[in-house]
């Protein structure tokens, strides 16, 4: 696993330095604010110029800590002008954005959808105008984007089902699934996935499924709260979709004296998740690198500015059922995260140790070698 996470840190880094050998690039723009942009200090290696839209800074905190330096990065070490902006969970504000984005004279705009009509529209409206959309992490139902820059979601489902299984072991089990919001297309893939592998499990008794709308955790955990009362407690598996629904779910079974005993599984490697895996409060986590992602939507990007009709980065396709179409893709490979590959992620840059080896969790750090 940790060849495996070494290979693909250093292909996300060598997108970069091929970026860089495009045109000239500068430092990257600090990440701060709603609003960043940056233009190489070198000659563009062709005129374009890219508008990036991410969703918010509720459902993940990778948007702004990640996504939006990296982008920044990218796009400046390649010489090309680019407008990375944040929605902040607003579907009008989203659209607004948009327009300015277009009227400004992007040729390729990139969102991270908060739900398929609003993304739909956006799109729809940016293909009048010329311009080549790409869905980015988020696949757009109904929609009409040129191409999907994502993760394989139904493996990561897969996996945080077999992760999830590993860890409740043979027996029979009462299972639930916190999926997330039901209006992201991502959830629907994350729970096929987790399906695929749990309904096989004759042993496992699913006794509740329910969405979490806008992936909300005080709604995850009044929801876990009902669905922990309604079985009596009698639960000894939590599907989370994410880290944010998992430790809501945490919070809940600490508080009834079962915290590290019923396994829980998560999504996104994020510091909290790692930390209840390294305190055996939560059983896995799938790590998605955001270097990996944001480097591949560069690249998609950039083909398109030069002109490219079949980006050699282009390795699949999505299913658009809504829209009854097949959306050519990128799609990266996610990472099963459990306490002995924890690791990988700090040696991948997603997290310091710093920052995850504070106060109860530097035993844990020091057995496992993060420093």
């Amino acid at each position: 696993m940790a060849r495996q996470r070494t290979l693909m840190t250093a292909l996300a880094a060598s997108l970069v330095f091929g970026l860089a050998a495009c045109g000239g690039g500068d430092e990257p723009a600090a990440s701060g604010g709603a609003a960043a942009s940056s233009s190489g200090g070198g000659e563009a290696a062709a005129e374009g110029k890219v508008g990036v839209i991410l969703p918010d800074t509720e459902s993940s905190t990778r948007w702004e800590s990640f996504d939006r330096p990296l982008l920044i990065k990218a796009f400046e070490e390649a010489g090309i002008e680019a407008d990375v902006q944040n929605a902040q969970g607003d579907a009008q504000r989203m659209q607004t954005i948009a327009d300015q984005m277009i009227t400004s004279g992007v040729t390729v705009l990139a969102i991270v959808n908060l739900d398929n009509a609003s993304g739909a529209q956006i799109q729809s409206q940016a293909e009048q105008q010329g311009v080549a959309t790409i869905d980015y992490d988020r696949l757009t139902l109904g929609g009409s984007a040129k191409y999907y820059v994502s993760f394989d979601n139904t493996e990561v489902g897969r996996l945080q089902g077999q992760g999830l299984a590993d860890c409740l072991g043979a027996g029979a089990k009462n299972i639930v699934f916190l999926n997330g919001s039901p209006d992201d297309s991502n959830a629907t893939s994350f729970a096929n996935g987790a399906h695929e592998v749990l309904d096989k499990i004759t042993d496992y008794t699913q006794v509740a499924e329910q969405a979490v709308p806008g992936w909300e955790p005080t709604e995850a955990a009044t929801i876990f709260e009902q669905m922990y009362t309604q079985n009596g407690g009698n639960i000894q598996g939590v599907l989370a979709a994410n880290d944010q629904l998992g430790n809501a779910a945490i919070q809940t079974l600490v508080r009834n004296g079962q915290g590290g005993q019923v396994p829980v599984t998560g999504q996104d490697a994020s510091l909290e998740g790692l930390q209840n895996i390294l305190a055996n409060r939560q059983c896995m986590t799938v790590y998605k690198s955001a270097a990996e992602e944001a480097n591949a939507l560069a690249e998609l990007a950039i083909s398109l500015i030069n002109g490219e009709e079949q980006p050699d980065i282009v390795n699949g396709e999505s299913e658009d059922a809504e829209g009854g179409r097949t959306v050519p893709s990128v799609l990266l490979d996610p990472v099963a995260i459990t306490r002995e590959n924890v690791k990988d992620v700090v040696d991948d840059g997603q997290v310091s140790a710093a920052d995850l080896c504070t106060g109860e969790y530097a035993a844990a750090c020091t057995e496992l070698g993060i420093q």
